[in-house]
């Protein structure tokens, strides 16, 4: 039987991530720090543990059938992969930023002036879009010091808290690219691949379903029942089940995460009573 073979970074902001959610998918393997290669026990799969900017390339030559990579990577590597699905973690910016004192008013300050990064790619794509001709400096790792010790007048680099910018004196002012973990796939899989990699997207957009709702029960009087109802959107409609006390239901329902804190202030306010909260291990749509 053909295994999906699963990139993922051996190590790094993206590894432990990846790993976690191949685990909530029900994909049970042995992991190590020493492993290069597990297969999983219980689905036809195995994970290859592999740098993350190796992962586009291994995709690409199809010794990997997919991979989980941050999309930076994936667009300074220029690689011509079908994203297969956005997974939801690891988001980051990537932004230019300069020193704090410096008076920036728009794009056009970026001319003539030389700009450090570790990733060139996406910096020459927006520049050429923008029409902006600067000196791009490559250097790996510590881009962040780059303005303080001369190297170049600002940075293009991964935001994700804004801290280490903070703590090197620097002030974010483009935002140029939005990134996210994406499972990436090989555009020359095979049928029975395909097929396997249909279930483990299956069981991802379950995972992910159930991190963005929320399971909530509660007792209504049944004269607000209606009102109540209409706050509730559920996925269809509340469940409704008389309660021994007279006069009183229970409702059943999920709620989505963005609009929970809404959801539960209109729901005090029309009545209801005993809220309680459950989270979603799984989710079926």
């Amino acid at each position: 039987m053909e295994k999906l073979k699963i990139a993922v970074q051996k190590s790094g902001r993206l590894s432990e991530k990846s790993l976690q959610l191949l685990g909530e998918c029900g994909i049970q393997f042995e992991a190590g720090t020493h492993r290069l290669i597990s297969p999983s026990q219980n689905f036809p799969a195995e994970i290859l543990y592999l740098r993350d900017d190796d992962i586009p390339q291994y995709v690409a030559d199809s010794v990997a059938d997919v991979g989980i990579v941050g999309e930076n990577i994936i667009a300074e590597n220029a690689k011509s992969l079908l994203v297969a699905q956005k997974l939801g973690f690891a988001k980051c910016k990537m932004s230019l930023a300069l020193p704090k004192g410096t008076d920036y008013r728009n794009l056009k300050w970026f001319n003539g002036k030389r700009i450090a990064t570790s990733y060139p790619h996406i910096l020459q794509t927006f520049l050429d879009k923008n029409g902006l001709d600067s000196e791009i400096h490559e250097i790996s790792g510590s881009v962040e010091i780059a303005p303080s010790i001369g190297l170049a007048d600002a940075i293009f680099d991964i935001v994700s808290t804004g801290s280490t910018l903070i703590s090197n004196g620097l002030k974010e002012v483009e935002i140029v690219l939005n990134s996210q973990a994406i499972l990436v796939q090989s555009p020359l899989l095979n049928a029975e691949k395909k097929k396997i990699l249909e279930n483990l997207i299956f069981r991802i957009n379950a995972v992910q379903q159930a991190k963005n709702n929320k399971y909530i029960l509660l007792n209504a009087p049944n004269d607000k029942l209606d009102l109540i109802t209409s706050a509730l959107p559920g996925m269809k409609s509340p469940t409704i089940m008389p309660l021994a006390l007279e006069g009183w239901s229970s409702l059943h329902s999920v709620v989505n995460e963005d609009d929970f804190w809404e959801v539960i202030g209109k729901l005090k306010e029309y009545g209801a009573q005993g809220i309680l909260v459950i989270p979603i291990e799984k989710m079926i749509l």
